[in-house]
């Protein structure tokens, strides 16, 4: 295998396993708490994959042959929300707690709610389809090839890396307001706190071996 044909695979292999820990980190939620922003400042899980879903559509269609800022996306509609849940951390340190009033603010039934949950998750998954469908396609030879992103040009290797950085950037978001919501109830998604000693003696328990880092973590997320 050639460097080139490892770094495809390889940024194929991360983004699937950032793809599998946003996702774990929603299933933990109810379907509300997607809609949740703590503030004016803040974006709800549900703005930020809005905002992934529009970016990855941008970037990745016509990848190799058209600017990734496509003239049709509206990047600052991404960010606003469909559902107003907005509350003050302050005021509701029981964000999932389910209290009456964050219930009266919401105008929908709980079957609503659901829907929306699932309008979100098909739009998730529609960005992650794009992105794949170019990534599983290209060819090491073209990783060299000038690709431009807002008139800016860029080698399809420098603007694998740029999204690569982006949206576990925002998969991180994720993860951190996810935790928050669920306080306690959290299912760790990485090293569980005070077991780092029992992860590194089971990895260095075992014979050295070259394989992707993801490999093991993404079974784990299974």
């Amino acid at each position: 295998m050639t460097v080139s044909e490892d770094f495809l695979r390889s940024a194929n292999r991360q983004f699937l396993y950032y793809k599998t820990l946003g996702e774990k980190a929603i299933e933990q939620l109810e379907p509300k708490q997607l809609f949740i922003s703590v503030n004016e400042d803040t974006n709800s899980i549900a703005a930020i994959i809005k905002h992934l879903h529009g970016n990855m559509s941008s970037r990745w269609t016509d990848f190799l042959t058209t600017d990734g800022e496509k003239e049709w996306r509206n990047r600052d509609g991404e960010f606003e929300e469909n559902i107003n849940i907005n509350f003050s951390a302050s005021r509701h340190p029981e964000l999932d707690s389910g209290s009456q009033e964050m219930l009266n603010q919401v105008q929908h039934d709980k079957q609503q709610i659901e829907t929306k949950k699932q309008e979100l998750l098909k739009t998730w998954n529609e960005g992650w389809d794009c992105l794949f469908k170019v990534l599983n396609d290209l060819k090491p030879e073209q990783l060299a090839q000038t690709i431009y992103i807002r008139n800016e040009g860029h080698s399809v290797l420098e603007a694998i890396n740029r999204q690569l950085a982006h949206y576990p950037y925002h998969v991180g978001q994720i993860v951190f307001y996810a935790k928050l919501l669920k306080k306690t109830e959290w299912n760790s998604l990485s090293i569980p706190k005070n077991k780092s000693k029992d992860y590194n003696t089971d990895k260095f328990s075992k014979d050295k071996v070259k394989k992707h880092f993801t490999d093991d973590e993404l079974d784990k997320l299974k």
